[in-house]
């Protein structure tokens, strides 16, 4: 494997069939029967809502507040964030081309796009603070003594340049040709940033939860960190359930999860040997085809949901059972990029620091370790998709249909675990 690719490819930690501790029949069954199980206890145990969204949660001392609401500590936070986006365009603009020496790739794909994960699953919505998107666009208006703009961005727009902007960063990563170099990484990030300071300019610094692709994606995955703000701004300690609960419903949400599940999906694919070898012998040639590919699990993912949601027969349902998928999404991350974070962003970090070029660490995990870790990943994640859909369920239905209304959403809970246990071990 060329050097420009290894940081890129290593994101597909996915486990081969040998890997497996157990056999791939088993593996299944007990997918399969943590669903149904999980499904026949809660219509039996769980028959009335009990997430309670952004009302929960035990306050965190008040010096535990102060401290995190201090100036200082915003200031020390966009500092941070701002030093580190800095340092990254420096290493990109004058570092080597080899991603073996610079850590730039690295940074981007395992200690940033994986790192995420851990940051917002320990620390809540951490990345709005340390996002140097909103420090410079905070400086450019100082700069140039502009008042922050007074209107907000169009509620129809919701999340979807989150997903657009998901979609982009994941084809670089996963179909374009050189997803490693420094000029692509660079285009990207030039043009990402410039987009987004353009719209915020419009806008003002609200445009960035939404229209920011990674906010809006660490913003997802903090409603599972068991740390929070209630609605009236109290940081609290709570069930992380009740954050998922609270999670807004707008336009755009189920697909912004449906890129993050179709994506990590389209990575297990890409490491499989059938479609290595379609890459390898496609008329249209390898990237034209990783695309549409990308592209094709994307929406088959997206068409699933939407046709499961709608056979419930709740009225916005593609909405209202969006934040379900996003535990799963969680899952898949785990199970994705595990091995990536845990050697590629230490190897970033060495580099970054002086280091001198050395192999990259050895995973922390057995590969019979890995694979149980991301089995448990997926259907854990299942499961709590099952409970925060019934939970929703039991509010928006009937009593007499709040079970067997959500067979549908059983239905997609068991597609999306097979299929993701299906390209574990192909």
């Amino acid at each position: 494997m060329a050097d420009s690719e290894h940081v890129a490819r290593s994101a597909h930690g996915i486990g081969t069939r040998h890997d497996l501790p157990v056999s791939p029949f088993y593996a299944f069954a007990g997918a399969f029967a943590a669903l149904l199980v999980s499904f026949l206890g809660l219509g039996l145990l769980w028959s009335r809502s009990r997430l309670t969204g952004e009302a929960a949660g035990r306050p965190l001392p008040a010096a535990v507040q102060r401290c995190a609401d201090a100036r200082a500590t915003t200031l020390a936070l966009r500092a941070l964030g701002l030093a580190a986006y800095l340092t990254l365009l420096a290493h990109l603009l004058l570092g080597p081309d080899d991603p073996a020496r610079n850590p730039a790739p690295a940074a981007v794909y395992a200690l940033f796009w994986a790192g995420l994960v851990p940051l917002s699953l320990l620390c809540g919505p951490l990345w709005r603070r340390l996002n140097p998107l909103r420090t410079l666009h905070l400086l450019g208006r100082a700069l140039l003594r502009r008042p922050e703009p007074d209107r907000a961005p169009p509620a129809p727009l919701g999340l979807w340049p989150a997903a657009l902007g998901l979609a982009a960063f994941t084809w670089l990563e996963l179909a374009s040709p050189a997803p490693a170099s420094r000029a692509a990484l660079l285009t990207f990030l030039g043009a990402y940033t410039v987009l987004q300071l353009a719209a915020a300019a419009r806008w003002g610094e609200a445009w960035f939860a939404r229209g920011d692709a990674f906010e809006a994606y660490a913003g997802l995955l903090a409603r599972l960190s068991p740390f929070g703000r209630r609605a009236d701004g109290r940081l609290v300690v709570r069930n992380p359930l009740d954050g998922l609960d609270a999670t807004e419903r707008v336009p755009g949400l189920a697909a912004t999860l449906c890129v993050l599940l179709g994506s990590t999906a389209y990575d297990g694919l890409s490491g499989t040997a059938g479609w290595t070898g379609t890459l390898q012998t496609s008329p249209l040639g390898r990237t034209p085809t990783a695309t549409l590919g990308l592209l094709a699990v994307i929406g088959v993912t997206g068409a699933v949901y939407a046709l499961c949601t709608a056979a419930t027969r709740v009225r916005g349902a593609g909405a209202a059972f969006a934040h379900s998928l996003v535990p799963v999404a969680l899952g898949y991350l785990v199970a994705h990029y595990f091995t990536l974070f845990t050697t590629e962003a230490p190897h970033a970090v060495a580099l970054a620091v002086g280091a001198g070029p050395g192999p990259v660490p050895e995973p922390p995990l057995e590969p019979g370790a890995l694979a149980a870790l991301q089995v448990c990943a997926v259907v854990t994640g299942h499961v709590l998709g099952v409970v925060a859909a019934h939970d929703r369920a039991v509010r928006l239905q009937p009593p007499e249909r709040a079970v067997s209304g959500q067979i549908p959403l059983l239905v997609l809970m068991i597609t999306y675990t097979l299929g993701g246990l299906g390209l574990l071990v192909a």
